[in-house]
């Protein structure tokens, strides 16, 4: 069965490549040059990777947080969720509208998450905001793309090279935490963490909140 399409909005990224964002069957759905990338009825992993990394923060004071991609909004809203009332949670997105359409018809999924005091919004490539800071967060949350391969735009690639995750070691403050999303499981991916000079561990957890099929987490933990 052919699942009807609606377009709704439509952009491209920075090197020309076309984003669209259409209604699906009742779910919202962001594709780029036509595979997707989100969709609202498939997410339920996001959450899992912020209650990981930050509900054992939820009473320290000052604690600084990265959302890398903001996708539909489900990562930042469980860690701010899982943060005291003083956290401070950076998100980093690079397409200014995936930041329109949050602020639009995408806002009510994750209950407007880019409206809470504590989050700061920063549009700009990821590796060029970490290169620019040094032990600035205690934790980071990447999914800035399908997993540890760039699909949406090459210089993701830059992310997860040696130098790169090193270059997020050193943006992380002393026993932070950097946790990277991924759609599948990659063995090379694992090795580089651990070459970075991270605590590496994998946690596999369900594409939905309760079912659906698997996504994995990539767990690195500062010295």
């Amino acid at each position: 069965m052919v699942r009807k399409r609606e377009l709704l909005a439509e952009d491209s990224t920075p090197d020309g490549t076309p984003v669209t964002l259409t209604r699906e069957a009742g779910a919202f759905v962001v594709a780029v040059a036509g595979q997707s990338l989100m969709a609202s009825d498939v997410h339920g992993s996001e959450e899992h990777m912020s209650e990981l990394a930050c509900a054992p923060l939820r009473d320290r004071k000052g604690v600084r947080v990265l959302v890398g991609g903001l996708g539909m909004g489900f990562t930042l809203r469980a860690a701010l969720d899982h943060l005291g009332a003083d956290a401070r949670v950076v998100v980093c997105e690079l397409l200014p509208c995936l930041v329109e359409w949050n602020r639009g018809p995408l806002g009510p999924l994750a209950g407007h998450p880019l409206d809470d005091p504590r989050t700061e919004l920063v549009i700009a490539d990821l590796v060029d905001h970490v290169r620019a800071v040094r032990r600035a967060y205690d934790v980071m949350l990447l999914d800035v793309d399908n997993g540890p391969e760039p699909f949406t735009q090459p210089s993701n690639e830059r992310l997860y090279s040696i130098d790169g995750l090193r270059t997020l070691r050193e943006a992380l403050r002393p026993r932070g935490t950097l946790v990277v999303w991924s759609g599948f499981r990659s063995d090379a991916f694992e090795k580089r963490l651990r070459r970075a000079g991270f605590e590496e561990e994998v946690v596999p957890v369900k594409a939905r909140i309760r079912k659906g099929g698997q996504h994995f987490l990539y767990v690195g933990r500062a010295p």
